[in-house]
């Protein structure tokens, strides 16, 4: 059995051709045997850190008011999602260049020091190893991997910071600028997208 975190962090619920991209990768994962699939939808209330989360977070576990433990309950739960996943499959269409607001939260609520990764003599080690991540990159006019397509390196970079080293990219882009081109690409996307285990 594959188990798979689904998450969406496009603001259109119709429509949006991140979370159509995110039911087609899930798709291939399921002809292809057995899945369990948990669905995160960060545009339904993803909070932004603040003064009293990063208080808790800065606090050792062990001293920590009951508060502070309230203050970190999502995001536990967030990184307890990600560990008991073996693949990631993330909606991220480009908003400005960028990722959505509420995936930068979801990156603030699960990148912990001591949790998530650590800091060594030789740089940060990322602790969610054994894990594969699929961007499923959606934009109107950016080109994804291009030099002003800063959303999809973003998410790269973060994942493999948290020790996430296995990453695939499906793309619909510049939707706006050629459609048929970029459906091309997300069908050629797909067909390539290793599903064995």
């Amino acid at each position: 059995m594959t188990r798979i975190l689904r998450l969406d962090a496009s603001a259109r619920k119709t429509g949006s051709v991140s979370r159509a991209l995110n039911d087609r990768v899930i798709d291939r994962f399921a002809d292809a045997g057995p899945v369990s699939v948990t669905t995160r939808d960060l545009s339904e209330n993803m909070p932004l850190i603040d003064e009293a989360w990063i208080g808790a977070n800065f606090t050792p576990e062990a001293d920590r008011t009951d508060d502070q433990r309230a203050a970190l309950a999502l995001s536990d739960s967030l990184i307890a999602e990600v560990k008991a996943a073996d693949i990631l499959v993330i909606g991220v269409p480009i908003y400005n260049f960028g990722v959505p607001t509420v995936l930068k939260a979801w990156v603030d609520q699960i990148a912990r020091a001591g949790v998530t990764f650590r800091y060594s003599p030789d740089g940060p080690v990322g602790l969610l190893t054994d894990k594969r991540a699929i961007l499923a990159v959606a934009s109107g006019g950016t080109q994804a991997g291009s030099e002003i397509d800063f959303a999809s390196s973003y998410m790269r970079h973060v994942l493999r910071f948290v020790g996430i080293q296995k990453i695939d990219i499906v793309r619909a882009d510049r939707q706006m600028v050629d459609a048929e081109a970029s459906r091309t690409k997300a069908d050629a996307d797909l067909a390539a997208l290793p599903v064995a285990a």
